[in-house]
């Protein structure tokens, strides 16, 4: 065709039309979800309901809403998807980027950016109970289970494996099972609910260790909880705010303590459970890096336990996968006295 001859409008013309050829060229085509799935299938891929999902865009588009609409920018919805993909199925994330159909440079950037905004909200769903009103809840239903009083938490730490750091201090990572990890320290209610969370460990740091370090212990210290205690394995020292099972149980009262004991702090176990089959990539591995992104997805993935809790957006799991048995520690911390004592009249109320 000869163009020679049009005016300038026309030509005006032309080029808008070859510019808008050209873009739609270099976009992808990307589906809706909340439309192309049904909810089963939605949750499925995304272990989230619709609606969950929406009350998640509400709580981070502040963080993470596209300041420019230039070259189809992922909305805040699409950047949440993408993510919460990557969470559940721990799959690499070109796999990840191909499958919701974007770049993988995009996919980078946006897991870091919606990790960040998630894990901002740490305060807000990650907190021990501070009131006289939520300890007594608490309390009640840790009792309620095997009529152990006063437990306002159970604590553990457990391994999220990771890829080697490479460096001189690889190997602080290397745990006693040989692969590289993080280990986390958690404590959760009866409910299952994260309350407390450290991600900060290489995987070589023993749980008593990152305990001794930690803020919680500092207010068990200066009583702040007054007649109240946490549930520990024999990792930890027996104190007056820490209590832990006997290595030998000879009495009656005795053997009916371990027993409440084992049943109670299977809470924090089957946390881990529940968290770990949620969230995959906690389970199959992170290889992001250590500081900018595995700590910050560490975090972000609990902030989603506990509102998935709270909203009641559960997933029926095999129990075997939830009631697992915790793992024998091969280092006893020792005990003292105060401990020892308060122990002592939780297990008088055996007899």
């Amino acid at each position: 065709m000869d163009f020679s001859s049009s005016s300038d409008s026309s030509d005006e013309e032309l080029f808008e039309i070859l510019e808008n050829i050209e873009v739609v060229r270099n976009f992808r085509v990307r589906n809706d979800p909340f439309v192309e799935y049904s909810e089963g299938e939605f949750r499925d891929r995304f272990w989230f309901t619709k609606n969950t999902v929406n009350y998640l865009v509400q709580l981070i588009t502040d963080d993470i809403r596209p300041t420019t609409h230039r070259n189809r920018s992922l909305s805040v919805a699409e950047q949440l998807l993408l993510t919460l993909r990557f969470y559940a199925t721990g799959s690499f994330q070109i796999l990840i980027g191909d499958d919701l159909n974007v770049h993988k440079s995009t996919v980078c950037r946006v897991l870091r950016r919606v990790t960040y905004a998630l894990a901002r909200l740490a305060p807000q769903f990650i907190k021990l109970p501070d009131t006289d009103e939520e300890i007594r809840q608490v309390k009640n239903e840790f009792y309620a289970i095997r009529r152990v009083p006063n437990v306002i938490g159970c604590i553990d730490g457990s391994h999220i494996p990771i890829q080697s750091p490479g460096g001189d201090n690889a190997e602080i990572y290397r745990n006693r099972k040989s692969y590289f990890s993080i280990n986390v320290q958690v404590i959760c209610d009866a409910k299952l609910l994260i309350r407390d969370i450290d991600a900060r460990w290489p995987g070589s740091t023993h749980d008593s260790t990152m305990f001794n370090a930690s803020l919680i212990r500092a207010r068990l210290e200066a009583e702040e909880f007054p007649e109240s205690y946490l549930l520990g394995d024999s990792a930890y020292a027996c104190t007056k705010y820490l209590l832990t099972p006997l290595l030998h149980p000879v009495l009656p009262e005795e053997q009916r303590y371990n027993a409440a004991y084992i049943a109670t702090r299977n809470t924090v176990e089957r946390t881990f459970g529940v968290w770990k089959r949620r969230f995959a990539c906690l389970s199959l591995g992170l290889r992001t890096n250590i500081e900018a992104l595995s700590l910050p997805i560490i975090v972000a993935t609990a902030v989603l336990h506990n509102i998935a809790i709270l909203r009641n957006d559960l997933e029926e799991f095999d129990e075997e996968l939830l009631n697992i048995d915790a793992e024998v520690n091969d280092i006893f911390a020792e005990e003292n006295g105060g401990g020892n004592a308060v122990r002592r009249a939780v297990i008088n109320l055996f007899r």
